[in-house]
């Protein structure tokens, strides 16, 4: 049997099933209705242990229309995360507010003794992320981060191939992704709501693939690279609800293009770059170097759970250089949004650990936030980490 088959037949996909329930119902209450939370709340819809009892957002009348577009009843509303968690008696929330307020909903949440399931990218700030790891310490409760793609069966099959050794030690890593055109609007282009552009909104996810499969190393030192071109121009914007394209260019203030080289623990290197627009249909596929072998993940849009196509397992056997397709794994297994939000109830229902930890984001968080500083600096600089 060949290394990768070998490897396949010993793969098993990570999907819990669906548990019989305990009889505990969880509250759980919504903090911002905007586009991402649709996603929470027909998960939530589909949990049979679940009653969504509260939902807030800065804007008046839009949790109430976003309730009821959706179906559900009996939710009380509040224009704020605090007037919410103090007034109810919550299990849990999903923080799905713009990048710049996760830290301060996340952490209030905490503090009042309740388990939050917070959207990506984790924060702003490397100091943000520190803040928050340190009221999870504290409180006890559970804190995961949203990175749905985990759920994925050839995501998993990634990780398993890096752990199966077939690749040997791991030494160089190329990942990324990238839009030719594919510049959001409205929060997500202004630092004052969005805090980084498209390094927080896909970039987050193209690390956290690699990361994962290698086993979350430590980030050393970063050199890294931003710019907004695109972005500021009106030729590559389009208008809104509310904004012309001109006035869009005029708002955009966050980074459109990335490109990074990283050291992790380990003696391994990380060559990174992600883009919401580029004159390119992709910056390169996912490449990932071992002494043994190597793996060719085709240009992927990981954030939407998927990879690009078959995988490609590259080694020498008898003298020989060989080259093995791996066919994507068909997975008809529960949407990637149920599944995230299975996993983080089940953590908080069994008292066990969160699917995706923040010790583990933390680095994640750490490069993005190092990308920005050393571009800034225009020199490479060491990512200090403090402990928690």
């Amino acid at each position: 049997m060949a290394g990768a088959d070998k490897v396949l037949s010993q793969f098993t996909q990570t999907i819990k099933e669906e548990k019989k329930t305990t009889g505990k119902r969880l509250k759980v209450g919504i903090i911002g209705t905007g586009w991402i939370a649709e996603a929470h709340i027909k998960s939530y819809k589909n949990m049979p242990d679940v009653d969504v009892v509260a939902a807030a957002d800065l804007i008046p009348g839009k949790a109430e229309a976003f309730m009821e577009e959706y179906g559900v009843q009996g939710v009380r509303f509040y224009p704020s995360h605090k007037e919410m968690l103090d007034n109810e008696q919550l299990d849990a929330v999903s923080v799905c507010t713009y990048n710049t307020t996760h830290a301060e909903c996340t952490i209030y949440a905490l503090e009042k003794g309740v388990h939050v399931l917070l959207e990506k990218p984790m924060t702003v700030t490397l100091e943000e992320a520190v803040a928050i790891m340190k009221a999870e310490k504290k409180s006890g409760k559970v804190l995961s981060i949203g990175f749905q793609p985990r759920g994925d069966a050839n995501m998993q099959y990634i990780k398993h191939i890096v752990e199966s050794g077939e690749l040997g030690k791991i030494y160089y890593i190329q990942t990324g992704g990238g839009r030719r055109r594919g510049i959001p609007n409205s929060t997500f282009i202004e630092k004052k709501t969005a805090g980084v552009g498209a390094l927080g909104d896909i970039g987050c996810y193209s690390l956290d693939m690699v990361l994962n499969a290698i086993g979350y190393p430590k980030p050393l030192t970063v050199s890294g690279y931003i710019s907004n071109f695109f972005g500021t121009n009106p030729m590559y914007q389009r208008p809104d609800r509310f904004h012309t394209a001109e006035e869009n260019a005029k708002r955009f203030d966050v980074d459109d293009f990335a490109a990074a080289f990283i050291r992790l623990e380990g003696d391994i290197i990380l060559d990174f770059r992600i883009s919401w627009a580029m004159h390119l249909d992709t910056p390169g596929d996912t490449v990932i170097l071992g002494t043994k072998g190597a793996l060719r993940i085709p240009s992927t849009e990981c954030w939407n759970g998927t990879i690009g196509g078959p995988m490609t397992l590259y080694r020498d056997v008898a003298g020989q250089q060989t080259e093995q397709v791996l066919p994507i794994i068909k997975d008809n297994g529960p949407d990637l949004f149920d599944r995230k939000i299975r996993s983080f109830l089940d953590a908080i229902l069994d008292g066990t650990p969160a699917p995706v930890p923040s010790s583990q984001i933390l680095y994640n968080q750490a490069i993005i936030d190092g990308i920005g500083k050393s571009a800034e600096l225009g020199r490479e600089i060491e990512i200090e980490i403090p402990e928690i």
